[in-house]
């Protein structure tokens, strides 16, 4: 993946080294959202790989995000960010990327793209959604704008059999994806519908939003490489090979469990590549309509 020549974003805050609060085991609570009952390694393997919390919503707090003509993105980054090492060098340079992307997109749209807040992060971390463990993965809080990563989640990645360059920026342009679904209304609306009904279909529509995001990193993608030669050989391969990887029929088999359709919240290895595929195929945000499909 040809990232050095991308530009770097400057959204990025570095909480690394801050101390992130008391440290919580998986199987407690992020965000307001109860995780556990299944055993610490099932939760780490499933728990929130990738996972958007809409945790802000379901209490009185929160506030009123919908529209593109919400209260402003994130709040601005503070500090210096440590660039001397090759991780943090790529993220925020994946970010950039992804900035420029979907700043034009938007733009083509008539709409003004308010891009997040990158914020790096060991251990654990504090956030409009609560405090979340490091064993979570990586997420979006829609209460604040940003995006959480701590970068030792690559490591895990690696374990699992779904390393690589672009691997990593999947996962950070998957939790980009969920912000522009953030911009879009999109959370919302489904954090609402999921009120509404059984668990069984409101795990169902977690499974739309997260395949819609898969779809949205594959867009960016599709442009980075269009305008800028972004994807090198294998580059593909890399990408299909994780989402096949953190799909959750495979983690629930990593993982020692039966599988079961019913419990997925995030699709199936199979939905996952397809969705990513789609997006990278085609680059335009209007095929990535998982709730019609």
């Amino acid at each position: 993946m040809r990232w050095k020549n991308a530009r770097r974003s400057r959204n990025v805050e570095d909480r690394r080294g801050a101390g992130g609060g008391r440290m919580r085991m998986p199987g407690g609570r992020r965000g307001g959202l109860k995780i556990g009952g299944i055993g610490g390694v099932i939760v780490l393997l499933i728990g929130l790989f990738f996972g958007i919390d809409l945790s802000p919503f379901l209490g009185s707090g929160g506030g009123s995000i919908g529209g593109l003509g919400g209260p402003a993105v994130g709040s601005a980054p503070s500090g210096q960010v440590r660039t001397n090492d090759e991780a943090t060098e790529f993220i925020t340079r994946v970010l950039g990327d992804t900035e420029d992307v979907w700043t034009k997109l938007f733009a083509e749209a008539g709409e003004t793209y308010r891009p997040p807040v990158l914020t790096l992060f060991e251990d654990g971390v504090s956030s409009a959604c609560g405090f979340t463990s490091s064993a979570a993965g990586p997420f979006y809080c829609p209460g604040d704008y940003k995006v959480y990563i701590d970068l030792g989640f690559f490591r895990e990645l690696q374990r699992m059999g779904a390393g690589g360059d672009f691997a990593q920026a999947y996962v950070l342009a998957h939790e980009v994806g969920h912000h522009v679904q953030n911009l879009l209304g999109v959370s919302m609306s489904v954090q609402r519908r999921q009120r509404q009904v059984s668990k069984l279909e409101a795990n169902q529509l977690s499974v739309r939003t997260e395949l819609q995001a898969d779809c949205y990193a594959g867009v960016w993608a599709h442009h980075a490489h269009k305008d800028r030669q972004l994807l090198e050989p294998g580059d593909l391969e890399e990408g299909m090979n994780a989402a096949s990887k953190i799909g959750d029929d495979a983690l629930m088999e990593r993982a020692g469990a039966r599988v079961r359709p019913e419990a997925f919240t995030h699709g199936s290895s199979e939905q996952r590549k397809q969705w990513l595929y789609r997006g990278l195929e085609s680059g335009d945000p209007q095929t990535c309509d998982t709730f019609q499909s």
